[in-house]
């Protein structure tokens, strides 16, 4: 096939929704990256929350964030993403809102009833719900109204917008909080309004794409029924369990990266600018690493693309400098861009015919795992690395032995099970 019959069948083979769906999707991931950026030392130097409680408070706020997906894609399939993606925009904006409205005279009532700890818990557990939504309906838009020739390219595309928008984020953070002098506070009413510009967008111009023949959940007790016989298939659960150790090691650029800049290295680094080093290489590197990758198993791409990153952190191990940082990001998006994109098209092939919702809510479950379990671990690695050991560089040696071992039972689960051999997992209600 010729590259224009290629690029024709690239300009046909993806429904409106799908372009609609990953628009949103591009202001949705800005405000959540620019709102992320800035979270870790927002409660540190600001709200003067320990290490292990900055930790422990963004572990449970991703873990929300990317856990409850599951439940998003199951009710998503029922009403529809259109309703789904609606009440998410709105649900992110109210709560991006009221993160940014902490120190507002209005809100002295509440911090006088609870204390700061769990003032900001629960507020942050209102945008977390946002996300749950979103990420399953996006991505089952990509999958239904793609065509089965470009699907494989429906997703890179769909990676390259959400790193467009992780790239920008972080960025408008910066702006918000350092050139315009507005501070943090800001940067989350700039994402709440971000937010709330895409319920007007998803309102005016999105429908809810459908192939033909595929089935409809039929009720609400059906969808949640689907969730548990999907936890009934040992060996999906347990690959999604393993490949967790990605995102123990991922997640640590957000948590224990900025705490370790700007607590050990310079106290005046620009770390919501550093975080833009990632998606930003992903936008430069994505198409030349997906043709380098193009000829290997999917499977054989997720357990490299582990090895890479968990091989990036040791960069700032032996150079514990912002350009030792910025190092270590541009290896660990390399090992990020070898695998992600393979990884969520080879989940959408197992998901049954009207429950893409669901299965790609589950893809996110080992996203949620690895937060819950990398914002704890960030926070206790600096304090006893940094405050006991007086060698806070020697935690990153520790982030990339947990991402060695998860590349290990990669590799035992592929000699066990052999998945790429596998055709479709089962048939759920």
């Amino acid at each position: 096939m010729s590259f224009l019959d290629r690029l024709g069948e690239i300009r046909t083979g993806f429904d409106r929704p799908f372009w609609v769906a990953n628009f949103t999707e591009l202001f949705e991931r800005l405000s959540y990256y620019g709102t992320t950026a800035v979270l870790a030392i927002y409660l540190s130097e600001q709200l003067h929350f320990s290490k292990e409680l900055t930790g422990w408070m963004i572990g449970t706020y991703g873990f929300v964030v990317w856990f409850l997906p599951v439940l998003g894609g199951t009710l998503a399939d029922r009403f529809g993403f259109r309703r789904a993606l609606i009440f998410a925009y709105v649900v992110m904006s109210v709560g991006y809102f009221l993160l940014g409205s902490l120190a507002a005279p209005w809100m002295q009532a509440a911090r006088t009833a609870l204390s700061d700890k769990w003032l900001v818990f629960g507020i942050l557990m209102i945008p977390a719900l946002g996300p749950s939504v979103v990420k399953p309906c996006v991505a089952g838009t990509t999958a239904r109204a793609s065509r089965e020739n470009v699907r494989a390219v429906g997703f890179s595309i769909y990676y390259t917008i959400v790193n467009i928008g992780a790239t920008l984020g972080p960025v408008v953070a910066w702006l918000v909080r350092k050139k315009l002098d507005l501070g943090m506070e800001n940067v989350f009413r700039v994402s709440a309004l971000s937010v709330f510009l895409m319920f007007l967008f998803t309102f005016f111009f999105y429908r809810d794409p459908a192939q033909a023949g595929e089935e409809k959940v039929a009720s609400v007790a059906a969808a949640l029924k689907n969730m548990f016989v999907v936890l009934r298939n040992f060996r999906f659960i347990l690959f999604l369990l393993i490949f967790s150790s990605f995102f123990v090691v991922f997640w640590q650029e957000f948590v224990g990266g900025p705490l370790f800049i700007r607590g050990y290295v310079d106290p005046n680094a620009d770390f919501d600018l550093l975080l833009s080093v990632d998606p930003l290489a992903v936008i430069c590197l994505q198409i030349p690493i997906s043709f380098l990758t193009r000829r290997m198993k999917a499977f054989s791409a997720m357990t490299l693309g582990l090895l890479i990153t968990s091989l990036g952190w040791p960069i700032l191990a032996i150079f514990p400098t912002v350009w030792g940082f910025i190092a270590a990001l541009i290896v660990v998006a390399i090992g990020e861009m070898v695998q992600v994109s393979r990884y969520y098209d080879y989940i959408s092939r197992l998901a049954p015919s009207g429950q893409q919702g669901l299965y790609m809510g589950y893809a996110l479950l080992p996203v949620a795992i690895g937060y819950f379990v990398a914002g704890p671990l960030g926070g206790h690695l600096l304090k006893y690395f940094g405050d006991v050991l007086k060698r806070p560089e020697l935690m990153w040696w520790a982030v990339a032995a947990i991402g060695i071992a998860g590349t290990l039972l990669m590799v035992i689960y592929d000699r066990i099970f052999k998945p790429g051999e596998a055709g479709g997992e089962g048939k759920a209600a």
